[in-house]
């Protein structure tokens, strides 16, 4: 096909008529002219824009501000408000609106017009988004590469999807129970007997209700604390959990478990599986690379790659996305294969949407942590940032992270629903090994002894729950974190 013929074919959809309803527009704007209750009926999800004449839209924007103003609106009120010798299709402003109000429906089918309006306005917007793809494709501006052109058609796309909904306004108190019960039956039947995702960790369950729908829950520690090995624990845990059950549109809603979208932006996702694998198996990942395992390990290995093959767990590895890539493939994802949890690691690897030498880093970690929190309401999952902690740590004598810690901590701690921080003393005390043979080396092993194995996840920030410290067994050499047993759960020695 030569060049001629391609501007003929992308300039063909434009030379028809956009899809509208003239008709259906004056019956409903006639109808609320005629009896101002009728707005109430549309007004939920009708705007100016929505209609396809221009005079319709200044009728209804101005019937607008009249009825909310809590003043009538009818073609003589109405009249005032448009220039004396203005003229709609030929004749009068007057004679229009009186018009209008001959050709009025019942107030009965004026919800029904209403969303016909509003969907023919969205097949309108569709057409536009689709013209401006090909216009731009067609241009191939050099500071927007065919990627970036992808992204921004699929964001404008899942912006028109999610402002097609007619849901919102008022409900209610007996809808707001029914939902509150329905919820409440969900947490009973779902393991655990938890409102959100249960993550596996008991004590982590109980004080959180799991991790909850919308949530942005900021993951945090210091290097070698075991953070991006506690998020992989969480989302290994719920991703072999899941059990989906069928609705009656055919889509897949989870029961228990969830479908789980990593992203990798330090780690390929083959290292990242041979850490899972580890977990899983028990045999510690420095064997694996090597190579020095035993035929019981290898076959441990095999069995445990099987049964993890059918998990729902979808790895990203790409470095350097930006916040603006991250969410367009998250929603990829959950409208290819669904999402229930999304987990970023870490926080600090991801750049701005639109990164300027002026922008300071504050500036940019703000855009992201406040495009994260966008996200999980859009989404509505919950999503697990991991995050680097400031220097300061390492100047104090208690080592335990605080809020103030978290770098770039004004936008991080504002944003997140939920602040978990990982602390390991067995680390710090490991570095400060005295003489061996002296009185404290006698008191440092006592120590060590006592926090050997031990990792503590402190929870130190929860709108809707409280905050507080929960110890987790930690296995360093295949980076799991487990259920801490506590004394009077084990069982007494014969």
């Amino acid at each position: 096909m030569d060049a001629k013929a391609r501007k003929i074919e992308a300039a063909g959809p434009s030379a028809r008529t956009a899809p509208h309803n003239v008709e259906l527009e004056r019956q409903l704007l006639g109808s609320v002219l005629m009896n101002n209750e009728t707005y109430y009926r549309v007004s939920d999800f009708l705007e100016p824009p929505h209609f396809f004449i221009d005079a319709h839209r200044r009728i209804y924007e101005k019937m607008s501000h009249l009825i909310r103003a809590g003043k009538v609106a009818s073609p003589i009120t109405l009249k005032t408000f448009f220039g004396q010798d203005e003229q709609i299709a030929d004749i009068s402003v007057t004679q229009y609106l009186l018009r209008l109000v001959a050709d009025a429906t019942t107030i009965i089918n004026a919800e029904d017009h209403g969303r016909m309006i509003f969907d023919l306005a969205l097949r309108r917007q569709l057409i536009q988004i689709g013209e401006d793809m090909v216009n731009v494709a067609f241009d191939s501006p050099i500071d927007q590469p065919p990627k970036m052109q992808i992204e921004d058609a699929e964001r404008r796309l899942y912006g028109l999807a999610e402002s097609g909904r007619y849901e919102g306004g008022f409900q209610t108190f007996s809808d707001a129970l029914i939902a509150a019960v329905d919820m409440a039956a969900a947490a009973y039947q779902r393991s655990g007997g938890l409102s959100g995702l249960a993550t596996g960790l008991t004590d982590l369950d109980r004080l959180m209700g799991g991790l909850q729908r919308s949530d942005l829950i900021i993951l945090a520690g210091r290097p070698a604390m075991g953070k991006t090995s506690l998020a992989t624990n969480i989302a290994y845990n719920i991703a072999r959990s899941y059990k989906g059950a069928q609705q009656a549109d055919g889509s897949l809603k989870a029961e228990d478990g969830g479908i789980v979208g990593f992203f990798s932006l330090e780690m390929s996702a083959e290292q990242l599986a041979t850490r899972l694998l580890a977990e899983q198996s028990g045999v510690p990942s420095s064997l694996i690379r090597r190579g020095s395992i035993d035929p019981d390990q290898f076959e441990r290995l095999a069995a445990t790659a099987q049964e993890m093959q059918t998990i729902p767990l979808y790895i990203d590895q790409t470095g350097g996305l930006s916040i603006g890539q991250l969410a367009a493939r998250a929603r990829r994802l959950k409208r290819q294969r669904g999402l229930d949890l999304l987990v970023v690691d870490y926080l600090q690897l991801l750049q701005g949407s639109n990164r300027r030498s002026s922008d300071s880093r504050v500036q940019e970690i703000t855009e992201i942590t406040t495009g994260l929190k966008a996200l999980a309401k859009e989404l509505a999952v919950p999503i697990v940032a991991l995050s680097q902690l400031s220097r300061q740590v390492e100047s104090r004598d208690d080592k335990r992270p605080q809020l103030s810690d978290l770098r770039e901590s004004g936008s991080i701690e504002q944003d997140a629903d939920v602040v978990l921080f990982v602390y390991r003393d067995e680390y710090y005390l490991k570095n400060k090994k005295p003489k061996e043979g002296t009185e404290e080396f006698f008191k440092w092993q006592a120590e060590m002894e006592a926090v050997a194995g031990i990792a503590e996840v402190i929870i130190g920030k929860q709108r809707h729950g409280p905050t507080g410290t929960v110890p987790l067994a930690f296995e360093a050499e295949i980076t799991r974190f487990s259920n801490l047993a506590r004394e009077y759960q084990v069982p007494d020695r014969e």
